[in-house]
């Protein structure tokens, strides 16, 4: 063993704007972050005592270094009107030293599995971004962006499989699993003034709406990626030995689109406890998932479906079906098993509340 030596991390930020004219300018930016190892970076003394025994153990990496991020960005913003402007910029980013499996071959006293900073990646796109600051008690975002997401490796045991193979070096770009191509959100916040800003209906002199208001929040992405496999396997049953088998490649296959989207209806109530002390109270509503769109999160790998892997109805499964004590009684309860809610998004849920500002 060894001290570790400490790193010593320059983390530059240079960012600049110049404006072509009073309504328009450019705007660039080029930023290094670094942060520690998040995964297998602390020391178990215990696991190298009993390495001899445990034959392609994983042992932790305390002498990893800091993944960084290497950031650049160019856009181009513009006034539309005294309260709206629009922003265009492009993005590249560079991930590097990330954490990955790696193979120790000819080690002492047994071959051993390792963590390294041997991932890459690189995430690339551009974002187009409107605002509308509050006009005639409307105030609107919305954005939209374009986005390419490739590296080596999606999280620190995404290349275990290559290392079980014997191929730890080998080093391929595909996408990563956040590779979104296209994400797209709005949010529309309609909301009434007080005192000589209140502008909405009034019910015997009254202003019922006074400081109140509805927010809608509008979220769309295309889906994230997947590897389809080509052969059935028990994915409900524990302690199966099933290997699958790769169809086409890493990551190929893409999830649906998802759609969500979000309100809240509020009001605030002012509480005057004296002349210059006052407090007040927002009650709210507010629903999530409103229209309980059903979004595909997860699917399984050989069919491409939500609920089913396809076991049941194999050719090959069934021998084994009949087998089992109770055929019936198995069939119904992998099917209970196979029926994973977590493959779909929170259905509709509804919250009522209130917050209290003193």
């Amino acid at each position: 063993f060894e001290d570790y030596t400490p790193d010593v991390v320059f983390m530059p930020r240079i960012a600049f704007s110049f404006p072509i004219s009073d309504e328009a300018q450019f705007f660039a930016h080029y930023d290094v972050l670094t942060q520690r190892p998040p995964t297998g970076n602390r020391l178990e003394p215990v696991d190298y005592l009993f390495m001899a025994d445990r034959v392609g153990e994983r042992l932790n990496n305390p002498n990893l270094k800091p993944e960084k991020n290497v950031d650049y960005e160019l856009g181009f913003a513009k006034t539309l009107s005294l309260k709206s402007a629009l922003k265009i910029s492009a993005f590249y980013k560079e991930l590097r030293d990330m954490v990955q499996v790696t193979n120790v071959l000819s080690a002492y006293p047994a071959q051993y599995y390792t963590y390294g900073n041997i991932d890459f990646s690189t995430v690339k796109g551009m974002s187009v971004n409107y605002d509308l600051r509050r006009t005639n008690n409307v105030q609107m975002t919305a954005n939209y962006t374009l986005q390419f997401a490739d590296g080596t490796g999606s999280s620190a045991t995404s290349g275990a499989s290559l290392v079980n193979t014997g191929q730890p070096n080998l080093r391929t770009l595909t996408p990563l699993d956040y590779d979104q191509r296209h994400a797209v959100s709005a949010s529309v916040d309609y909301h009434y003034g007080e005192g000589k800003d209140y502008n909405g209906p009034l019910l015997f002199g009254a202003k019922v709406f006074e400081n109140a208001g509805a927010n809608v929040m509008f979220s769309a992405g295309s889906g994230t990626p997947y590897s389809k496999q080509s052969n059935i396997t028990q994915e409900a049953a524990s302690g199966i030995n099933d290997r699958s088998t790769l169809e086409g490649s890493l990551n190929g296959s893409r999830l649906p689109w998802q759609f969500r989207i979000n309100a809240k209806v509020n009001k605030e109530f002012e509480i005057k406890w004296s002349d210059k002390k006052s407090s007040h109270i927002n009650v709210y509503v507010q629903v999530q998932n409103l229209l309980d769109a059903k979004n595909i999160m997860s699917v399984y790998r050989a069919t491409g479906n939500p609920e089913d892997d396809g076991y049941l109805t194999s050719s090959a499964a069934q021998n084994t079906i009949d087998a089992q004590n109770d055929p019936e009684s198995f069939r119904y309860l992998y099917s209970l098993a196979v029926n994973n809610p977590s493959h779909y998004s929170l259905p509709r849920m509804w919250r009522a509340g209130i917050s209290f500002q003193f």
